[in-house]
């Protein structure tokens, strides 16, 4: 064997090695994510929810951040493709659900289906102006075409890249969300509960943003103004959140993530508004690892950290869970050659797949149901923000430069997305 040959194979075990030791040191983070738990902190007339995919996020940045061992940049890119890997497992077992429940759908009224444009108005229209007056750059266009869930960071790290200044902004709207999201929309619809300036059940159509805990404690407000509707208070948010939760994929992937784009670009015409970009990390080569996953790694890390999570969650390992995580891969895996022969996104792609086997008309959809039930929707979401916060080392100079501008960014987002909501539905009712 030749001197280049061996020195070749080397540098692949090597690289091998570290990666294993990134899967591991992921594994053992979801896992502890998932055991901490979600814990409920009182504040004020509201309560901030701190679920296990927030101490996923958190506990992935520090070892990312930390400079005692630090993660090598390559490393750290390669975390990004696990990421979008996981957030198309995420997106098959949302669609499943969209699939059953497509009679929702036909059911809704007007008042929710039109809550969408509450949305793409409240993010795309308002705050993006004032992400760009605050010299955002293109982050801007992550951090405002929605509130920015989980799905979000599988549409712009397909559209833009998984180590670009728009995925950076999505990662810091989601910090933001995270953190004080929940809070602030539940204190802003006790307010307006209070004051009956709007249709109690108006504002609870509000409430559905597409955040479980953001829809859990802000409709629980208004029903503590409103304790004769309650129930309808609370039926009505959760509609409305399942509805936005269902469309919010498409119409960020196709609507409001390409208008943003075209938006961002009327607003500063070509002009760089931005400070300077921080300085190029070492090529991959130099920094022990490949920069870039290959699907079927990145699906299978993926999967791997999902079903730990999810034993852990669900407290024992389930067996017909095992092949409701092989059928979401293998939709995922379906979904990624139908890219390859249509152009279509792979994020369209598997959902289309996964509505059509779990939809009405499906032959299969009880039996595809019975295999996905054991597996916890959260649980998934876990091992990506571990991942996520992993990924965040080498983006530490982008975020400081975004830094308090996410703040006033992230309030008007979250509360133009509410309040238009709330009026549309004021105004249909």
């Amino acid at each position: 064997m030749s001197g280049t040959t061996v020195a070749q194979e080397t540098a692949r075990t090597t690289s091998r090695g570290r990666l294993s030791l990134l899967v591991v040191l992921a594994l053992v983070l979801a896992a502890a994510a998932e055991a901490i738990g979600s814990h409920k902190v009182p504040l004020g007339p509201g309560a901030i929810t701190l679920f296990p995919i927030i101490w996923g996020l958190l506990l992935g940045a520090v070892v990312s951040v930390q400079r005692f061992r630090p993660v090598p940049v390559g490393l750290q890119k390669a975390a990004t493709y696990v990421v979008e890997a996981g957030v198309l497992l995420l997106g098959v077992r949302l669609a499943f659900v969209v699939g059953h429940e497509l009679p929702v759908l036909k059911q809704a009224s007007a008042a929710l289906l039109l809550q969408e444009l509450g949305h793409l108005f409240g993010t795309v229209v308002l705050s993006l102006p004032l992400a760009v007056l605050l010299r955002m750059g293109r982050s801007a266009v992550g951090a405002c075409f929605s509130i920015d869930r989980e799905a979000s960071f599988a549409m712009v790290s397909e559209r833009f890249g998984p180590d670009s200044e728009e995925y950076r902004g999505v990662l810091s709207m989601y910090i933001f969300g995270s953190v004080v999201g929940a809070l602030y929309v539940t204190l802003l619809a006790s307010f307006l509960a209070g004051i009956g300036f709007l249709d109690p059940l108006a504002l609870a159509m509000g409430t559905g943003v597409g955040s479980g805990s953001v829809m859990a404690a802000s409709s629980a407000a208004i029903a503590a103004q409103h304790p004769e509707m309650a129930e309808q208070i609370v039926a009505v948010a959760a509609v409305s959140n399942l509805v936005t939760t269902l469309l919010g994929l498409y119409v960020g992937m196709f609507v409001a993530l390409p208008l943003a784009d075209r938006f961002y670009r009327l607003l500063t015409r070509g002009r760089t508004i931005a400070p300077p970009t921080a300085p190029e990390v070492a090529p991959a080569a130099e920094t022990g690892a490949p920069a870039r996953l290959r699907p079927l790694a990145a699906i299978g890390i993926a999967l791997l950290a999902m079903i730990v999570s999810n034993v852990v969650h669900t407290g024992g390992l389930q067996p017909p869970s095992l092949l409701g995580f092989a059928l979401i891969a293998a939709v995922v895996l379906a979904g990624l050659g139908l890219k390859k022969l249509t152009r279509l996104p792979a994020v369209a792609g598997t959902s289309v797949l996964a509505i059509a086997l779990t939809s009405p008309i499906s032959p299969v959809a009880d039996a595809v149901l019975s295999l996905v039930d054991p597996i916890e929707f959260l649980a998934l979401a876990t091992p990506i923000l571990v991942f996520a916060g992993l990924s965040v080392g080498k983006d530490v100079p982008a975020l400081k430069r975004i830094g308090w501008r996410i703040v006033p960014v992230g309030l008007t987002s979250f509360a133009a997305s509410f309040l238009i909501s709330a009026l549309i539905a004021h105004v249909l009712l």
